[in-house]
């Protein structure tokens, strides 16, 4: 492949609800551009995206790839990323990257919950678009209807360049808006043709709203517009290139990925219309000087990029996924990682073509490429000289909530399994694996269960090791309500020294959940000598680990000790200690002991119209609603307290109920007594636990 420069490049995302076509135009785009003689197809697993096993098993997109093509003496760096939400961290590093985006909507479905997002994200890194409506071969796809809803959505920025015309339900050709002239097609080509009578009325409105989009370019142009003037083609298509790059206008076009018809012109207008990198700003901080570095795609700076993707896979290998943010990045530089404070040297460069590396000398900036086997880099590093250090913002990654418990039913594979989760935390920043020594067990965090499933089956697949998950365990708590007195002796005798111990303890509750347990002392006349004291609390120390109630850690009790009684030749402190925890069992069960659970501060944050589903289901789930606040753009964020146990599954039935268009992050906020039902379900399963020594 050539080496290109900054101007010449176009770096586009592809965003888009699931299945709306994203991998198949990125497949379209590639056979127009000759990279491939034949289109593969999702259905079939030949894309060039969708090279994944499980990928091709699925017939969906789990990772963002980077396809590159060359037009027409330019570059552009192609991100197909997934549609659907379980992936979003993939989305996320690909919107990093990307300068502009194509937000692909099916004709058919319409605009979705995938097709809003898309757009949220390009308003939050304020990127360029387009929207390309796909299926237009489809007998019920509506161009007519898709422009109305995304209107109504998002106003008079949605402008058509391109409309269908559609006989017998038949998709036959298209009509240019810019240039006011029709085309059909006739095999693989296209053939002018007239106008039909039936579009000139579309033809007029889609007109009438990019000249007035046009003359709000400048007061020259508005003048001229009033006065009734009429703008040559490249006046409007000069014109129209500042108001795409700036945001105020949305082209909105439409074709057949399948039949490859429309393609052509959406890559045209990408390069017309969307930006090169050097209409982009980027700034990082240079750590000798502790100054602003404006890096701005500028190819004469310092070089200097930063990794927004890494691939980890035991088939391709390594390739940390680079943009460079200025200078030209060489074969055989030494780059410096700050973050990881290490030199290392670029043996190769490549750009990344689906799975297939393709070797190029060099990459200026505002290109996408990859360095294969950088063995300190992780996503979100900044790769630059030590002469001179730049560093980047991290950029913004989807926090997963979304938890199991995982085991590694072979002892032989746990490290195994433990190296390739590491890896794939690496490949995918929404993947957190934590260990909850706590609850002595392992968890996978992620955003969905659809995600689990497919590292749980990669595992297996590509690592060979299996895992298995399950619901995690709740952290409950014991604790009491009452005050009770408990009064043991430990006494043995087997020959020589006995062993003797006799203790008095009242408990009560010591109103701080915090702590296990609160210890004092009121022995009076040395009934109980003042060395044994420490053997005493010790006892008690073993007692909190594991409650009598159900063998849960024991939070919120003050013993006293003020009593008891001892022997001068037989007493010692292992008897003390264990007449301490046989008075604790007696003691705490006759002291109203309750479990606690663990309550959590929800936040969801929902379109108006799903409130009262959201907040009945909710109040299903034992949930105390606090309040609603609006969040704009027709949202509310609703606050609510609920038992962390009612939260499992609550990902998939929160995008049930708004059809994917809600979110929801939750912290600990404190523990609650549990339900009488609740917790003797938690006595009769932990006590059927313990009777099997399954207590872990």
């Amino acid at each position: 492949m050539n080496v290109y420069t900054t101007e010449k490049i176009r770096n586009v995302v592809l965003l888009g609800h699931g299945g709306a076509g994203k991998t198949s135009l990125a497949e379209s785009m590639a056979y127009l551009a000759g990279i491939t003689t034949r289109m593969g197809r999702v259905e079939d697993g030949n894309t060039i995206s969708d090279f994944g096993k499980e990928e091709q098993k699925r017939k969906i997109s789990i990772h963002t790839s980077v396809i590159p093509i060359e037009w027409e003496g330019s570059k552009i760096n192609i991100l197909d990323t997934p549609g659907y939400q379980d992936f979003v961290g993939e989305t996320e590093e690909a919107v990093s990257a990307a300068d502009a985006a194509i937000i692909v909507v099916s004709g058919k479905s319409g605009v979705e919950a995938g097709t809003e997002k898309a757009w949220e994200l390009c308003e939050k890194y304020k990127l360029p678009r387009i929207i390309y409506v796909t299926g237009m071969d489809a007998d019920n796809a509506s161009f007519k209807n898709v422009v109305e809803a995304l209107t109504q959505m998002y106003g008079k920025r949605i402008v058509p360049f391109h409309f269908p015309i559609r006989e017998n339900e038949k998709f036959v050709g298209y009509i240019n808006v810019v240039s006011e002239n029709a085309e059909r097609w006739k095999d693989k080509t296209v053939v002018e043709c007239e106008i039909p009578d039936y579009s000139r009325e579309n033809l007029d409105l889609y007109r009438n709203i990019l000249m007035e989009a046009v003359a709000e370019t400048s007061e020259e142009f508005m003048e001229r517009y009033f006065a009734g003037e009429k703008f040559s083609e490249n006046e409007i298509r000069s014109a129209l290139r500042v108001n795409v790059i700036d945001g105020s206008l949305v082209p909105i076009t439409m074709g057949s990925n399948i039949l490859c018809q429309g393609t052509y012109a959406l890559i045209d207008d990408i390069v017309k219309y969307l930006p090169s990198p050097e209409n982009r700003e980027i700034a990082g901080i240079n750590m000798n000087t502790k100054e602003v570095f404006l890096a701005n795609y500028d190819f004469a700076k310092a070089k200097s990029a930063y990794v927004f993707k890494t691939i980890v896979d035991p088939y391709i290998g390594k390739y940390s996924l680079i943009k460079v943010c200025s200078g030209v990045f060489k074969t055989d530089d030494v780059i410096y990682n700050s973050e990881k404070d290490i030199e290392e040297k670029i043996s190769r460069l490549y750009v990344l073509r689906g799975s297939k590396p393709i070797e190029v000398p060099e990459l200026h900036a505002g290109d996408i490429g990859a360095i294969a086997k950088l063995t300190a880099a992780r996503t979100g590093n900044t790769l630059s000289t030590k002469a001179n250090t730049i560093v980047y913002g991290k950029f913004d990654i989807s926090k997963p909530y979304t938890a199991m418990r995982y085991k590694v039913p072979n002892k032989n594979d746990i490290d195994k399994a433990a190296q390739a989760l590491q890896k794939l935390s690496h490949e995918d920043l929404t993947l957190k694996i934590v260990n909850d020594s706590e609850n002595r067990q392992l968890l996978l965090y992620a955003i969905g269960e659809l995600q689990l499933e497919i590292i749980q089956s990669r595992l297996e697949n590509e690592y060979k090791c299996k895992i298995e998950l399950s619901n995690p365990k709740v952290a409950f708590r014991e604790t009491i309500k009452k005050t009770s007195d408990a009064e043991y002796k430990y006494k043995k005798q087997s020959g020589g020294h006995g062993q003797y111990g006799h203790v008095k303890i009242r408990f009560e509750p010591s109103g701080n959940t915090e702590l296990p347990y609160v210890f004092e002392q009121e022995v009076v006349g040395g009934a109980v000598p003042r060395n044994f004291f420490p053997a005493v609390e010790k006892g008690l120390q073993e007692s909190v680990i594991k409650g009598p109630m159900a063998a849960y850690p024991v939070v919120g009790v003050k013993a006293t000790l003020y009593d008891g009684s001892s022997h001068s030749v037989d007493s010692s402190e292992m008897a003390f200690k264990m007449a301490t925890i046989q008075a604790f069992r007696k003691g705490f069960m006759n002291a109203a002991p309750v479990l606690l659970e663990p309550v959590m501060k929800l936040k969801v944050t929902i379109p108006d119209k799903y409130s009262g589903d959201v907040m009945g289901d909710l109040n299903k789930r034992r949930g105390r609603v606090l309040g609603m606040n609006p969040a704009g753009n027709g949202r509310q964020v609703i606050e609510a307290d609920i038992p962390m146990m009612e939260l499992t599954g609550y990902c998939t039935v929160l995008r049930s109920i708004t059809g994917g268009r809600g979110s929801y992050e939750y912290e600990f906020e404190r523990y609650e007594q549990a339900p009488k039902e609740i917790q003797e379900a938690q006595v009769k399963e932990r006590a059927g636990k313990v009777a099997e020594g399954n207590i872990e």
